[in-house]
């Protein structure tokens, strides 16, 4: 099966190329290959590549600068996932396109389902369901949160460095979700292409945190691991104290039973995951 990854310089595109079973042709590429704002470009290079699947784990990411950017959020989060969406129509294809939890609004009182009503409050958030909404029947639809991978860009790896840099932190604490390995979230979307998935689906990690309780627990698996060689203090804060460009949903927990169920596999702890990540960070030195 030939596979295109897109975003393949990203936490998850690469988590996905590290973690591609035996049976995918894979082939990957990033910015430096296709800009995704250029229709015709993104259209051109899909017409040369043919491929049976596309995972698509590009997006347009920075949430605040979105507020300003909301056209190029809109090009990359969502024109470019119609384009794809419209090639693999034409040969008969399949999407697989990874979402996330800002298309809701934060305000329930449940771990949000797959087929809950998006609702998103930022640009990042309305570009993100736009893109949603070009996704077929026959396409898969990932839907995740607050992503982490070794090496990358993320919260954690920020956290650990304000943490050597500092001997205090402040984190807010008044939002809640639940942490995402990368690599746990590939190795869930390859199994879903594998059970020849389609729908929507969701896949965080098990458990429940605010990025307080992410942060505390970052502390001492990092200090743990000789990461850190002190624990710092992380002062909890709220929202309202740490005011940012886009509004960011309070309660973003996702429903990921109906993903379980269809790979047959048990939930893994965020904390747990969490020590994986660390450990591969201390590899990477």
């Amino acid at each position: 099966m030939k596979v295109l990854v897109t975003g393949a310089g990203g936490q998850l595109g690469g988590a996905l190329q590290r973690c591609a079973p035996d049976f995918a042709d894979l082939n990957a590429i990033d910015v430096d290959d296709v800009d995704l704002t250029d229709a015709a470009m993104l259209r051109a290079r899909l017409a040369v590549e043919a491929p049976d699947l596309i995972l698509n784990a590009a997006a347009y990411t920075a949430v605040d600068r979105a507020e300003e950017e909301e056209d190029v959020a809109r090009a990359i989060n969502s024109d470019a996932v119609g384009i794809m969406a419209e090639a693999m129509e034409e040969t008969g294809g399949k999407l697989v396109h990874v979402s996330t939890d800002f298309v809701f609004d934060g305000a329930g009182a449940r771990a949000y389902r797959p087929g809950d009503e998006p609702a998103p409050l930022s640009a990042y958030g309305r570009t993100k369901a736009e893109g949603e909404a070009h996704c077929r029947a026959s396409d898969l639809l990932v839907r995740t949160a607050w992503v982490y991978e070794a090496g990358g860009a993320n919260f954690v790896r920020t956290m650990l460095r304000l943490m050597k840099e500092r001997g205090e932190v402040a984190v807010v604490a008044d939002q809640i979700g639940s942490p995402t390995w990368a690599t746990g979230l590939a190795r869930t979307i390859w199994a879903l292409v594998e059970r020849e998935a389609n729908g929507i689906f969701h896949h965080s990690d098990a458990g429940v945190a605010s990025w307080y309780d992410f942060a505390v627990a970052i502390a001492e698996e990092g200090l743990a691991l000789g990461l850190l060689d002190r624990l710092p203090t992380i002062r909890p804060i709220t929202t309202a104290d740490y005011p940012t460009p886009a509004r960011r949903p309070a309660f973003s927990l996702l429903d990921c039973r109906a993903t379980r169920e269809a790979i047959g596999d048990a939930p893994v702890h965020w904390r747990e995951n969490l020590r994986h990540m660390l450990r591969e960070e201390t590899r990477l030195g």
